[in-house]
């Protein structure tokens, strides 16, 4: 009885080993991927920041959506998005900051799902700057072997809340 104790004891252990190997290279790959999506997006920013166009659409995938604070109802399609985003650009008034705060990315497969409230600056045309806030979702998925933005919720929140 002892050695069957002994064995299955062994055994025990061997298989939760075996078992929490898959697990810990599964969180090291989520957390190699929460990395990507984080410094894609800030890249994305960073295009923003440079008045980079075509980097900023870069990273959307062609049948991209959108909902924001700006247009009531959902903006279809990247180009659609590049037609509505350029002219931003173009404006007197630019961004001067973004920083992003709570960031959490859930993997699921070739999914990732990246929540994060942004705090960003932008100068008006008078040169006075404002905080731009909002509350913000971004789904990526892998698409031909690249992450790319397939879709976008930008809530905005204003200073007081």
């Amino acid at each position: 009885m002892r050695t069957t104790c002994r064995i299955t004891a062994v055994g025990l252990t061997v298989a939760c080993i075996l078992l929490a190997l898959p697990a810990a290279s599964l969180a090291d790959h989520h957390e190699g991927v929460a990395k990507e999506i984080i410094d894609l997006t800030y890249q994305a920013w960073q295009a923003d920041l440079d008045e980079d166009f075509e980097a900023g659409m870069a990273i959307l995938a062609d049948d991209y959506t959108e909902f924001n604070g700006q247009f009531p109802t959902r903006i279809d399609g990247a180009a659609m998005s590049g037609r509505l985003y350029k002219p931003q650009l173009e404006a007197e008034g630019m961004a001067v900051a973004a920083e992003m705060a709570n960031a959490k990315v859930q993997v699921y497969g070739d999914v990732a799902i990246l929540s994060y409230n942004y705090h960003g600056l932008s100068k008006n045309k008078d040169g006075e700057v404002e905080p731009n806030l909002a509350k913000s979702t971004r789904v990526y998925a892998k698409i031909d072997g690249e992450w790319k933005l397939v879709h976008a919720n930008f809530a905005p929140v204003s200073s007081g809340n």
